[in-house]
């Protein structure tokens, strides 16, 4: 019997692309009618980020969230929405002077990158599993063992499914510990992350090991970037997981032709497909998942 495998469009997130590509969403209503139209192509869940509508960049303005949330809530599809709690963590430091931050740095707390999922409730959010040296330069992602432990209990008292962002093995090993130490309640939710710079490279022999590493009863989904995206999804199906496609990842259909999320998500439906496998509804996904639907407070007083 086929299995119902979930299809996530992450639609824009937060890296330097807009300028690379027409279709990145930039303003609220771009981001919104692109997760509207991925949900009619099939996406069981849409992963947002917001970006600043003048720079384009990334942003944690709760108001652009706010907006994007209520126009998604109040069209005529109901994908899973998972908002991303990983802005916050960008550090850039003077390589010869390492106490010093320098321009690109947005470093808070963990509390502190989740005032939008606090306020708009949605079923999942995300929390990035460790840090990291992100690409090239004095670049990092500063996520310590300390400030996972704080985020994770918050979203578990939010009542939100945290999406642990796995980005290699070590994040991995981490991850397990807070399932072990019940901060993440079941089924616990993975996503590996791999071929982003420098992290575990997209190798299919990776992809199986870290699967091994995983607990009993968990969920997992894995993606990897650019050319590597679609092929990847096939890989993450029949190694036993979900799918996860999208402009934050990958910017073409194939050589030369630009993507939309909506031809991604289409396509990682056909691939699913092709694997005899099914694409799984929004209801479906929040069976398997045992996701909590709440309704924020602010539209309880509408």
């Amino acid at each position: 019997m086929p299995r119902p495998v979930i299809v996530t469009c992450a639609l824009t997130g937060a890296g330097d692309t807009a300028g690379r590509s027409e279709h990145v969403p930039v303003t609220p209503e771009e981001i919104a009618a692109d997760a509207i139209a991925a949900a009619r192509a099939g996406a069981s869940i849409v992963h947002i980020h917001v970006r600043d509508p003048e720079t384009t960049q990334g942003s944690r303005e709760v108001a652009h969230y706010r907006e994007v949330v209520r126009i998604v809530r109040e069209s005529d599809v109901d994908p899973v929405l998972n908002l991303t709690a990983g802005m916050g963590g960008d550090l850039v430091i003077d390589p010869q002077r390492p106490t010093a931050q320098l321009d690109g740095t947005d470093l808070v707390n963990a509390v502190a990158r989740l005032p939008h999922v606090e306020e708009l409730l949605p079923e999942i959010c995300t929390i990035d599993c460790g840090s990291l040296n992100f690409g090239e330069g004095s670049s990092l992602y500063v996520s310590t063992p300390d400030m996972l432990r704080e985020g994770a209990a918050t979203i578990r008292q939010l009542g939100v499914k945290p999406e642990m962002e796995i980005f290699d093995t070590g994040n991995l090993w981490f991850a397990n510990v807070l399932v072990e130490e019940g901060l993440i309640d079941p089924p616990p939710l993975y996503q590996l992350c791999m071929g982003i710079p420098y992290g575990a490279p997209a190798d299919p022999g990776l992809l199986a090991a870290m699967v091994s590493m995983l607990p009993e009863g968990a969920e997992f989904t894995s993606f990897a970037l650019g050319r590597n995206q679609l092929p990847w999804a096939a890989r993450s199906v029949l190694a036993g997981g979900h799918v996860r496609v999208g402009l934050e990842d990958n910017l073409y259909l194939s050589k030369g032709v630009k993507a939309t999320n909506a031809q991604l998500t289409e396509r990682a439906v056909g691939i699913v497909e092709s694997l005899g496998e099914r694409v799984a509804t929004p209801d479906e996904a929040r069976e398997i998942l045992d996701l909590t639907v709440q309704v924020p407070s602010a539209e309880k007083g509408a």
